[in-house]
């Protein structure tokens, strides 16, 4: 146990799940509309980035319209007023924050002082975003998707080049086509109850968890289903969902790649 890691882990992963809701909401729309600019009361989401990085608040101010400004007052005192939170982002704006804390403190209470841990760590907040947006639309973005995966690569190649790492670039690159590879199949048998953005997510998924081996990959893939199978099933029970509602199968592959990478963590320490 790394104590001082674990604890700057937590703290990294809070300081980015604030950024999550924000992204999420821009990114949840479905594939024939734009990605949204303002929010439900009209403000408008600016700032780093192009609006991309940030906080899910707005400006605490009313429409130009309805607010009165005393001649003698400053030109910029009715904007100056600070940001307040917006009810557009949802729960989301505690939970993805949350979330992304104890995924990071749990990556570096399991894999350590590694060099794959700053990977793992940079993926983390991803998919927590990807798993935010697969919740509320069922649908996982190739604007996400794909750069992920190349730079799960890429950085894990990085990390395999340094001393004291836990797992093969080989490994996972291989994984990534093997787990990538086995979705499509799925895809093609059952293209209602799987959705191509969750084949993508795989190749991502794959390399990660192929780092560690074949054994990692297959739980941390299996484990997946598991969770996914269950959450449905209880939807069944109490009349939420049937046989072929669609379900959101993205956040349940992020948290079976989450325990598979712990106990590959574990398993080479």
């Amino acid at each position: 146990m790394h104590p001082l890691l674990i604890a700057l882990a937590a703290v990294y992963g809070a300081a980015a799940g604030l950024l999550v809701p924000r992204a999420a909401y821009r990114l949840a729309v479905e594939p024939e509309e734009a990605r949204r600019t303002a929010c439900p009361q009209g403000h408008p989401i600016t700032g780093v980035a192009r609006g991309w990085l940030g906080r899910a608040r707005c400006p605490a101010v009313e429409p130009a319209a309805l607010v009165m400004v005393p001649a003698s007052a400053p030109p910029d005192s009715a904007d100056s007023e600070p940001p307040a939170p917006c009810p557009a982002y949802g729960p989301a704006r505690t939970t993805a924050p949350l979330v992304t804390a104890a995924a990071c403190a749990l990556l570096a209470a399991g894999v350590g002082a590694r060099p794959e841990l700053a990977v793992w760590l940079l993926l983390a907040p991803v998919a927590v975003l990807l798993a935010t947006v697969d919740a509320a639309v069922h649908r996982l973005p190739d604007v996400l998707t794909l750069p992920a995966a190349g730079a799960a690569a890429a950085l894990l190649g990085a990390a395999a080049l340094l001393p004291g790492h836990g797992g093969s670039w080989t490994g996972a690159l291989l994984g990534g086509l093997a787990l990538a590879a086995a979705y499509f199949v799925l895809f093609l048998i059952r293209p209602d109850g799987l959705g191509f953005g969750d084949v993508k997510l795989a190749l991502t998924l794959g390399i990660a968890l192929g780092w560690y081996g074949w054994t990692v990959l297959f739980l941390g893939a299996f484990a997946g289903f598991v969770l996914g199978s269950v959450y449905g099933i209880g939807l069944m029970i109490v009349r939420r969902a049937y046989r072929k509602s669609a379900m959101p199968f993205g956040p349940f592959m992020a948290l079976g790649a989450l325990l598979g990478l712990l106990l590959g963590g574990y398993a080479t320490a």
